[in-house]
Formats: C-alpha cells, structure tokens, sequence
C-alpha cells in the first residue's frame, strides 16, 4: 500500500489514468537493474527513482572522475573518487527515501551475468561497450528479462525494448539485439568516446527516455517500443523509429541457435566507445 507521504509525491501520476494507483503500486514492486552508472545510467536512475520504483539495482565497478561530471548528472564534485554505484546511491536517496538501491560495485561477467540479471524484474542497460551490450543482452534472453537498450554518439542516440521471450500479437517472437547487429564490430574499428567527445545533454535525452520506457513496460501504459528503434539526431532535432523483426537465422533466438549460454562472452575491455547503437 501506499502511504500518505507517498500518495503526496506521486500525485502526479495517480491523476494519471494509465497509470493511477495500481500502476504505481507496481512500480513500487517493481525491481530494476541499471547497466553502468554513467551517462545514460544517470538520469535513467533519477527518474525511475522519481517514478517510485520500489528498488533499483546499479551495477558499475568504476569511480567518478572530474571528466565524468559533463553529463553523468547523478554524479557530483564531492564524489570524485567514489565508486559511482555508491554516489548513486547517495543521489537516490536525498531524491526519493522511499527507494531502496542495491549496489553491485562489479564488472558484468559471463559467470555473474545470470545471477544477478535474475534477481530483477526488468533490465536497463547504459553500458559504453560493445563485450557488454552482447553480454546482457544475450543474459536478459536466457534470464526471461525484458531488456530497454540504448546508446549514444556525439550528437546522436539509438533506444529500442528487447523481450525477445515474448511474442508479438501475430505470433513471431520480439527480435533481439543480435537481429539488429548480429556480431561486434572488430575492436579498434569505433571511435572512442574520449576522442570524438560527446554532447552531455544528448545523453540526457535518451537515458531520460530510456527510462520513460521503463515505466511504460512496468506499468502497461502505451505501446511497447519492442520491434523499433528510435533514432534521435540532435544537430537536426529530428526523431525517427524503424521498424526491425525477429531474424529466423540470428545465432541466439533464431530457428537453429548456436548460442546456447554464455560461455562465448570474453572478459570485457576497459575502452569506452562512442557509438549508437554499433
């Protein structure tokens, strides 16, 4: 139930006839995972912390850095030095008391991947690399998760919802993210972010709807975004969505898959890359 302080502060969204107080009692239920606690993980945490999600998971190894402060929002100057799950939650909680945030100050591996993944409902992934991506991706596969994925460039971003363990209304499975790019590309062949820089506000945008999607998948409200991709370009102010389908011959999801578990995932590389979404 909801009490009388949380009736006050989502009151908002309880005037809200697709959301109202059932839809918020399920996002007070509701467990998220946060993929990277950076940029997008940023105003992707702080909104879903507004919304009231009841728990928010927050996996990242890294610590603040003075050059993260241009767009990683949930972050300040007194926290340089802290590992950025702890600054988040430090964040979290002077926003919304009411949620409860579990830190995770690790690296996503092969061997961690579905464990942890698991113990949530749905998965956000903010991840800056390309061994990453593929990793929770393929894990929210395995795991029965539905995943909100998305990625920027300097001036540019890409969103989309993977649930390729559910069906569309006509029967054929959601894709995945191995429908749309089916292989990394080769390492050292995407700029690296700290190279060709980034907008910070870019970020802002589509980690912000990263978590409008979120909210839309615990809740119900709206259409599904699964099956699309969103494309943002900044310097045009231009919104585009491209409809993408299940891939028959995709290694993880397809007819005959030659991805059985997660075994083929390496350790991960430290190297940021700034691209969206490959």
């Amino acid at each position: 139930m909801l009490t009388p302080n949380e009736i006050q502060r989502y009151k908002r969204h309880l005037v809200l006839k697709e959301i109202g107080g059932q839809g918020q009692q399920r996002l007070k239920a509701a467990r998220v995972l946060v993929v990277g606690a950076g940029g997008l993980g940023s105003p992707l945490m702080l909104y879903l912390a507004a919304a009231g999600v009841g728990t928010i998971g927050v996996i990242d190894d890294d610590r603040v850095s003075l050059d993260n402060l241009q767009r990683q929002i949930a972050h300040d100057t007194a926290h340089i030095g802290t590992l950025k799950v702890e600054s988040a939650r430090d964040t979290i909680a002077r926003l919304n008391p009411h949620v409860a945030v579990e830190t995770h100050a690790v690296r996503l591996t092969a061997e961690n991947a579905l464990d942890i993944i698991g113990r949530y409902d749905i998965v956000a992934d903010g991840s800056d690399n390309f061994a990453t991506r593929y990793l929770v991706s393929d894990a929210c596969y395995f795991a029965k998760r539905t995943l909100v994925f998305a990625a920027v460039g300097p001036f540019d971003g890409h969103l989309t919802v993977l649930k390729p363990h559910e069906k569309r209304p006509d029967g054929e499975p959601y894709p995945t993210y191995r429908c749309l790019f089916p292989e990394p590309p080769p390492p050292g062949t995407v700029a690296n972010c700290a190279e060709v820089g980034v907008l910070g506000a870019v970020v802002g945008v589509i980690g912000t709807l990263q978590a409008v999607e979120v909210l839309k998948e615990l809740t119900g409200a709206g259409d599904t975004l699964a099956g699309h991709l969103l494309i943002y370009d900044a310097k045009d102010m231009r919104f585009e969505k491209v409809a993408f389908a299940w891939d028959p011959d995709n290694a993880l999801s397809g007819t005959s898959p030659a991805i059985t578990d997660l075994s083929g995932h390496a350790a991960q590389p430290d190297e940021t890359i700034c691209a969206s979404p490959q």
